[in-house]
């Protein structure tokens, strides 16, 4: 088994389907990220197209990459005409709005690549932990779930169901098109809430990747000492860069952060059956027979969760090829999207 640092490190796991990262500090997870095997456009990429359609004359349009995916672009230059190639630097990825269907998703954003800039896609998951200059200590299989051990199925139900918390300062967080809304709650006096509040959301914030614009709902304060002290949570607890407005007199604060991919939150209430094959695989492949280790192993989940599996049969082979042994999946309709067992 690899050593552990003790200092902030990142987890990795190359999942099947997905790759899997948490950065922990403390034991816990303080941030995460998940990365999704499909081939849609990354940030930081470039990619050939074509200008599709001019929106707004030299300010907007769509382009559709030689992937077959649409980018928003802004601004088009002067003598870019419909249907001309153009290369495209990717600045946000697309992100699956809630609330609305798939074909009304928010499409990915990018502009005009500037001259010499060559085509190839953004950084993996995987380069991107590298940059930050942090220990990264892989997590295969086999060994320990170090990902479980430091709260990773808790942050995905956080994720789903956008409560966190407890009874004394709880958050609700409400992903929408505009912005994503925390509202902050609990039985503590509001001179007390409002701290622990912001604290809650900064943290929940950054162990979510939630970025774009994000308003918090504190307890109205009855002064500025104590708005002030809430606004010094969030900067204590929220890592650079972000711009915020203050506290005002009914407790909103309003934060912006860089948003270049989906949250944790969009990516899974996106698509709730693959999060749930993703969470179904992830338990098969660490699943160890009677007498240890891998080998054969049945999965047995709901049936819009065997349908997703079966349409993917990389998936199937990569799990079989990882634990020698063959996949049995069954289909349990009692079971709620989500559950699973693998024995």
């Amino acid at each position: 088994m690899t050593d552990t640092p003790t200092a902030p490190h990142w987890l990795y796991e190359e999942g099947i389907g997905e790759a899997r990262a948490a950065l922990v500090k403390g034991g816990r997870i303080v941030e995460a990220q998940i990365e999704r095997e499909d081939r849609r456009a990354r940030a930081g990429g470039v990619h050939a197209g074509r200008l599709a359609r001019t929106l707004i004359v030299r300010k907007r349009g769509l382009v559709r990459l030689d992937s077959g995916e649409m980018v928003l672009i802004e601004p088009i230059p002067p003598k870019v005409a419909e249907g001309a190639p153009v290369r495209v630097e990717i600045l946000r990825e697309a992100i699956g709005e809630p609330g609305l269907d798939e074909s009304r998703e928010k499409l990915a954003k990018g502009r005009i690549a500037q001259p010499g800039m060559q085509v190839g896609p953004g950084p993996s998951l995987l380069h991107r932990l590298q940059e930050s200059g942090l220990p990264i200590v892989p997590c295969p299989a086999h060994e320990a779930d170090r990902m479980e051990a430091a709260g990773w199925s808790e942050l995905l139900a956080e994720a789903m169901t956008g409560e966190v918390g407890a009874e004394d300062a709880a958050l609700r967080i409400f992903p929408t098109p505009a912005m994503t809304l925390i509202d902050v709650d609990g039985a503590a006096p509001p001179a007390q809430l409002g701290p622990k509040g912001a604290k809650l959301a900064a943290q929940a914030i950054a162990r979510m990747g939630i970025a774009g614009s994000i308003g918090i709902d504190l307890p109205t304060m009855n002064n500025k000492d104590e708005r002030l002290i809430a606004a010094a949570q969030i900067d204590n607890y929220l890592p650079q860069p972000f711009e915020r407005t203050a506290v005002n007199g009914f407790g909103f604060v309003q934060i912006i952060r860089k948003r270049e991919r989906p949250s944790l939150m969009e990516l899974l209430r996106a698509d709730p059956v693959r999060a749930a094959s993703m969470a179904a695989l992830r338990t098969a492949e660490r699943q160890e027979n009677a007498g240890g280790g891998g080998g054969p192993v049945a999965l047995t989940v709901p049936a819009a969760v065997a349908k997703d599996i079966r349409a993917h049969p990389d998936w199937i082979k990569l799990l079989e090829r990882r634990r020698g042994g063959s996949l049995e999946l069954k289909v349990d309709d009692a079971l709620s999207l989500g559950a699973h067992h693998a024995h």
